[in-house]
């Protein structure tokens, strides 16, 4: 079964600066990149299955990677917080993609990794390898429903402490059930990379993320978050990449007006649902991963 390898990237900060963990999947010296980020508290093993079935009907050399964005996975925790948002993970995406050097650069970005992505590609004037050409915007868009982030907010931050990997896993699927089906093995491998030993001897367990992720996502107003939507609007209206907007029908993040919205305006994407989903599609359902391996290697 094909592996990645782990690698580290230094990224600067106002506190002298953090490493960034990515999973290198495939030909790393190949120049057609998929990059894969994930959502708020997740990391880059999620997309095992979709990386492997990717690599695997690539006609072309190409690689896949998948960051885990700072303050998740084997990532650094920020000394300060506030650089818990998006535009400073924009940046560090640019450091690495500096590093990767794509001559082609495709993106599939799940929730966070979605908005983060849809920060880039509408930027005007990016250096060449970090244009996206083809965009993939899973369960998100620029306008989020405030119900939902009131939803996550009740989670976040709260990593928990586990005696046993399936004790995480049944935890984790308590509030992570619109996902959508999954069979416990799948359930318990997307678990797997979420969860670290507690270091205490014990053999317990905690999540694999910091708790502080919780402070700068606290501060949002619904006057502030609108302020925040009116510039994504700005940056997805600029975006040039072939657009693809999965959403999971059940979504409680993405509504079914905003996803006609963004099929409208801008690069007016072409949407694709899931039933029986809601926030967010995972990439392991095979008609999920197939319909995405159809518009990024078509």
């Amino acid at each position: 079964m094909i592996e990645p390898t782990l690698q580290f990237i230094h990224c600067p900060d106002a506190q002298g600066g953090h490493r960034m963990a990515y999973w290198q999947w495939g030909d790393a010296q190949a120049r057609h990149v998929l990059l894969c980020v994930h959502g708020l508290t997740r990391q880059g093993r999620d997309f095992d299955t979709l990386a492997r079935v990717v690599l695997e009907a690539a006609d072309h050399p190409m690689q896949v990677v998948c960051p885990d964005v700072v303050g998740r996975g084997q990532s650094d925790w920020l000394k300060d917080p506030q650089g818990y948002q998006i535009p400073f993970y924009a940046a560090d995406m640019l450091v690495l993609l500096a590093h990767l050097r794509p001559f082609t650069l495709d993106w599939l970005g799940t929730s966070m990794g979605g908005l983060i992505g849809l920060a880039l590609a509408g930027q005007p004037g990016l250096p060449a390898d970090a244009r996206v050409r083809r965009l993939v915007l899973n369960d998100v868009g620029p306008s989020i429903q405030w119900q939902a982030l009131q939803r996550i907010g009740q989670y976040l931050g709260k990593v928990g402490v586990f005696a046993t990997e399936q004790q995480a896993a049944d935890a984790l699927w308590a509030i992570a059930s619109s996902f959508g089906p999954h069979t416990p093995q799948q359930w318990l491998e997307l678990t797997r990379p979420q969860i670290k030993p507690l270091g205490d001897g014990s053999g317990r367990f905690t999540l694999r993320y910091d708790p502080a992720l919780a402070e700068p996502f606290k501060a949002v107003t619904p006057e502030s978050a609108a302020q925040g939507e009116v510039m994504l609007w700005q940056a997805y209206d600029q975006i040039s990449a072939q657009t693809l907007l999965v959403r999971g029908a059940q979504s409680d993040l993405l509504s079914l007006q905003t996803a006609h919205a963004m099929t409208r305006r801008g690069p007016r994407a072409r949407l694709l649902e899931f039933a029986g989903v809601g926030h967010a599609p995972t990439f392991v359902a095979p008609g999920q991963v197939q319909a995405v391996l159809s518009f990024l290697l078509r």
